[in-house]
């Protein structure tokens, strides 16, 4: 489509419908899968057709806000809603507004605004797109009525990104942890000589290229950081032959180092026997008790064959010291 010029961005309220899931395991009333357990879920609709194709949430922190990107080129600011039991109970209406490139460019030219990642860091939103790759900065506040301030160098070289494969991955590591704050990407499909999946430390003092096993047919699709600096990453499969499928990895924050090939434990996985469908976004929340909760959503493609959900995990895993001493 012709390229539109945009002073100010459009912006819509969105009305969210949501449906409680109590079970994570069709059939089942099992809570416990391997060192994840499952608190709850909601399924959203709308009566407004652009609710769907999120791909990337993140938290604020006071836990109950939240902003998305959707790979339609929109942003996207709501609320969680919580039941006295503490479980998701809904989301508020959505405000989704259209994202605005450096050419003053909305969501209206596809492959330059195809926004698969997004990333909080102080005072800036970080945005990472395919199509046109790229790690666009926003103010914060002002993002949804601003373009990009600054692009950020991706340091893997463009011609190794493929179209529709590139960076679904940006995460800001913790201060404290070993990535020091820094900023990590991963590429979705798009390998290194050895058939890694591509991924960089774009800023601070592990800056630098490094890689990520790949795992059978799975594709990475977000990715966020523990507060001891382990990067989780959630990747997805689909076939004819076995359907969907998702899972969720832990790569230890120490392993990540330039020209490192790094792999971790499974603490997940999930097939169509399970409450999932396009699995897209990824987020961990840190409760002021300690608690650590991970958030999933999954990118319904605008399609009445898929859904738009969101799923809510406790890690239950007891770090020992020896680990921990691992991570630095």
């Amino acid at each position: 489509m012709p390229s539109v010029a945009a002073t100010l961005p459009v912006s819509e309220i969105v009305p969210v419908k949501s449906r409680q899931i109590d079970n994570f395991k069709i059939g089942s009333d099992q809570k416990l899968f391997g060192k994840l357990e499952f608190i709850g879920g909601i399924e959203m609709s709308s009566s407004n057709a652009l609710l769907g194709a999120i791909s990337s949430i993140r938290f604020r922190p006071d836990r109950k806000s939240f902003l998305a990107v959707m790979d339609t080129g929109h942003w996207v600011e709501g609320k969680i809603k919580r039941d006295q039991k503490g479980r998701l109970a809904g989301a508020s209406d959505l405000t989704v507004t259209s994202m605005i490139d450096a050419n003053g460019r909305s969501e209206q030219v596809k492959e330059r605004m195809d926004c698969e990642g997004v990333a909080l860091r102080d005072g800036a939103v970080l945005a990472s797109y395919e199509g046109l790759h790229r790690v666009d900065s926003y103010p914060d506040p002002g993002f949804a009525r601003s373009g990009p301030v600054a692009t950020l160098p991706l340091l893997i070289p463009e011609q190794s990104l493929g179209g529709n494969r590139g960076l679904e991955t940006i995460a800001v590591s913790p201060k404290d942890g070993p990535l020091a704050g820094g900023t990590a990407v991963v590429a979705e499909r798009s390998f290194d000589t050895a058939g890694h999946l591509l991924a960089a430390v774009l800023d601070g003092p592990r800056k630098g290229v490094f890689s990520v096993v790949r795992k059978g047919p799975f594709a990475v699709t977000d990715g966020a950081f523990l507060p001891n600096g382990d990067l989780l990453i959630l990747e997805r499969r689909f076939s004819f032959a076995e359907g969907l499928g998702m899972q969720i990895r832990r790569i230890r924050g120490g392993d990540i180092k330039p020209g490192a090939v790094v792999d971790g434990e499974i603490l997940l996985n999930a097939d169509m026997g399970y409450q999932i469908d396009n699995m897209e976004g990824l987020d961990v929340i840190v409760e002021p008790g300690g608690d650590i909760r991970i958030i999933i959503v999954s990118d319904d493609n605008h399609s009445i064959l898929e859904r738009n959900l969101m799923l809510e995990f406790r890690l239950v895993e007891i770090e020992t010291a020896q680990e921990k001493t691992r991570t630095m």
